[in-house]
């Protein structure tokens, strides 16, 4: 039998309290003195290479010295990271893994420790169960105004609890502040984050397994971002995105008010400022390079590979291929030549503040998973990278009429049960890791300070379709919901090509179709595209203390993977006249969609897949993804539903108090 559960979750949370100090539970610390890494490789299947490694870097102090900004863009860093997560990933069983967690917390960058313990625990097969905290309780200064911040340290000071309202940045004078309530909110950033975790740009087959469609994976959780932001954009009377132009000025500033734990402010960037070269990142040349090389093999139809060999990307795998050079991820046979056009245009634009590095060094938030969705230049450079993903989409042949349908069934109806409503209520979360504390300090003894910050939900609601089978068998089938916004935001429809490259996918799960009429009702809360809320680190804290105290089984599984969208955040924010949007289904072979045969209908179809294995092996975005040259054809093919929604929200300011 090996340690439950219940045992794993707690050493975890405990690493992760009070990350900045030292530890505060007896017999971790007891493990911190006595543990040595070098004596526990025997199992090890590189045989002690990474852990020799690291002590390495220890013992000739070469690591980044604690209380300093990491980023996984910076490479020096990175390479740190990944050397502590091939350490924990080589461990076979938990006593080795939690004794070198213990002793390498003491040794590293806090905010590096992080970041490897969180992708370590994502990908061990030791930590399946185990949930990830949340990141903005543990590192709160990163998702908290400075101001909070100081509130916070001043009730700590005086003693007296306290619960502080944060509002979003900027002022009503920003039009950019009327959908801060998107960018800011932490759930989407958790939801980002934890992607980045399950599907690194660094990950090779040495870190112990392949991901599957890495790149396409890459593509559509940003294209979905894309899609989102521009339907809260319509929401709220805002035109839509300009993508990003390298030669021209980058319109929208951003102050994102908040500080790195030692006091550091995250960088500031001015409204209007034309877009410079960056000393020891790159020129505005050579991005413009890179982006024309990745024009011209989309032109093209194919990428040169490392040995100077074509590879063909004008099939259903190009758009995989293409995510990995755009990203620029390990697995990109092809890496010098195409360059790292998003991973350098995240630096590129973090830095525009302070090109020259003149008056700080601290990362922008743009050079954070956790931090960058909140900044407008995000979205302009994802906008840019969407174009060219959608310039290779629209280079392939569009789907015949005998590809797209599903012999035998029809989509008759499509109904919503419950209001399209959404609204926004106060979350609550803690502040507690953010103060210092004295080392004989208790987890229980400590004070509640915490944030409270607005956020958006909706109302529950079901989708209900009523399907036709007119096969004499059960037919297993795979549907697919999408929405995108009938009207942009001068009030002109959408055409249909242009709307389904703007669709926002809303489930897709699979089920079985009787002989005759199907009525299917799927609530919002079962989306496979969302994830419920993390719990906090006090609920995670008392119900893994509840189950060891009982000797029961901790069962947080439904929490494991995070890599969905909040979901809450399901359905855009709509407004007081009521947002319209196209509400598709289309019902596919389920059988021709699975990429194994003993596909398990309550296998939840994990979104953004699960360690590496994806379940559907139709293209994401699929049958929406290929350019509409006639849209008369999806009208026409019986399996193929539509109708018109309308959303709602009666809130009049969403981003404050």
């Amino acid at each position: 039998m090996g340690v439950p559960t219940a045992q794993k979750q707690h050493d975890i949370n405990f690493l992760l309290h009070k990350l900045y100090e030292p530890l505060h539970e007896a017999k971790l610390k007891a493990m911190e003195d006595s543990f040595d890494p070098l004596a526990h490789t025997v199992n090890m299947p590189d045989g002690g290479v990474a852990v020799n490694k690291l002590m390495q870097e220890v013992k000739t102090q070469h690591l980044e010295e604690r209380h300093h900004w990491f980023s996984v863009f910076n490479a020096t860093q990175r390479e740190e990271a990944l050397l502590l997560v091939k350490v924990l990933l080589q461990c076979q069983d938990w006593p080795t893994a939690i004794g070198n967690a213990v002793y390498f917390r003491k040794m590293m960058n806090e905010e590096t420790y992080v970041y490897a313990l969180y992708t370590a625990i994502k990908h061990s097969p030791l930590t399946k169960h185990v949930v990830l905290p949340p990141l903005y309780e543990i590192m709160p200064h990163f998702f908290t105004s400075s101001e909070v911040i100081q509130q916070a340290y001043r009730a700590k000071m005086i003693g007296q609890p306290g619960k502080f309202n944060m509002n979003f940045t900027g002022t009503q004078n920003n039009p950019e502040h009327k959908i801060a309530y998107f960018g800011e909110d932490i759930g989407l950033s958790t939801h980002y984050i934890n992607w980045h975790i399950e599907y690194p740009f660094w990950w090779n087959e040495t870190f112990g397994y392949q991901i599957e469609r890495r790149g396409e994976n890459y593509f559509w959780v940003h294209h979905q971002l894309v899609n989102r932001f521009e339907a809260e954009r319509i929401s709220n009377h805002l035109q839509k995105i300009e993508k990003l132009h390298w030669e021209r000025n980058l319109h929208e500033g951003f102050d994102p008010h908040t500080s790195y734990k030692n006091g550091n402010p995250f960088p500031f960037r001015h409204d209007d400022i034309h877009i410079e070269d960056v000393d020891n990142v790159a020129e505005v040349r050579d991005m413009i390079v890179m982006e024309n090389r990745i024009r011209d093999a989309i032109t093209h139809g194919y990428v040169i590979d490392k040995e100077g060999n074509k590879v063909d990307i004008n099939n259903e795998h190009g758009i995989d291929i293409l995510g990995d050079i755009i990203e620029s991820c390990v697995y990109n046979p092809y890496n010098e030549y195409y360059g790292s056009l998003h991973n350098m245009g995240h630096m590129m634009l973090g830095h525009q503040g302070d090109p020259h590095a003149k008056y700080y060094d601290t990362p922008s938030v743009l050079e954070h998973y956790e931090t960058a969705l909140r900044d407008p230049a995000f979205y302009k450079l994802h906008k840019y990278i969407d174009d060219l993903f959608r310039k290779h989409k629209d280079h392939l042949k569009p789907y015949s009429r005998e590809e797209l349908l599903f012999p035998g069934v029809a989509v008759n109806k499509i109904d919503i049960e419950g209001h399209l409503e959404t609204y926004v209520e106060d979350y609550e979360y803690s502040l507690m890791n953010a103060m210092d504390d004295k080392e004989e300090m208790k987890w229980e003894d400590n004070m509640e300070i915490s944030a409270i910050i607005p956020r958006l939900r909706h109302r529950d609601f079901s989708f209900k379709v009523t399907i036709m089978s007119n096969n004499d068998e059960k037919k297993l089938s795979t549907i697919r919901i999408f929405a995108w916004p009938h009207r942009d935001v001068n009030g002109v429809l959408m055409p249909f090509n242009e709307g389904r490259w703007h669709a926002i996918e809303l489930d897709k799960f699979q089920k079985e179709l009787m002989p005759g009429e199907n009525t299917v009702t799927r609530k919002s809360s079962e989306s496979s595209v969302t994830v419920p809320d993390v719990p906090s680190l006090k609920s995670l804290h008392e119900q893994t203390e509840a189950a060891i105290a009982e000797s029961s089984e901790l069962n947080l599984d439904e929490f494991v993977s995070a890599t969905g969208l909040p979901n809450r955040l399901l359905i855009p924010k709509g407004n007081a006249a009521g947002v319209e949007f196209k509400l598709v289904v289309a019902v596919t072979d389920g059988v021709a969609d699975s990429v194994n045969d003993e596909i398990n209908l309550t296998t939840k179809f994990h979104h953004y897949g699960h360690h590496g294995v994806y379940l559907d092996k139709k293209p994401h975005g699929y049958p929406l993804d290929r350019r509409v040259p006639d849209e008369r054809l999806f009208h026409e093919i019986p399996n193929f539903g539509e109708t018109i929604v309308k959303v709602f929200n009666y809130d009049e300011h969403v981003n404050h108090h």
